[in-house]
């Protein structure tokens, strides 16, 4: 496991100032998620992790959702930024 892979995107100084705002919850979710994952692969039963793991995700599908409502402009931007969801084609 590799501590650093988990590179911000957001910098510092908005990171002070924007803590409560949509993108830096999700940015911290989808730090945390991937951390998560990445010890699930060594741990296989561990299942605490694991619903801690699904709490986790769920906050950060309700936010996105949230977000997706509010501006999609904003929404779009974000995840492109951390690459967690597919572009839909319909």
């Amino acid at each position: 496991m590799v501590k650093n892979s988990f590179i911000s995107t957001i910098p510092q100084e908005e990171k002070e100032e924007n803590k409560g705002s949509v993108e830096f919850q999700v940015f911290s979710f989808t730090n945390k998620i991937r951390r998560i994952a990445s010890h699930l692969e060594l741990h296989k039963k561990d299942f605490l992790s694991e619903r801690g793991l699904r709490r986790i995700l769920g906050k950060r599908q309700r936010l996105l959702a949230y977000l997706s409502k509010k501006n999609r402009v904003r929404y779009n931007k974000l995840i492109d930024q951390l690459g967690i969801r597919e572009p839909q084609t319909r």
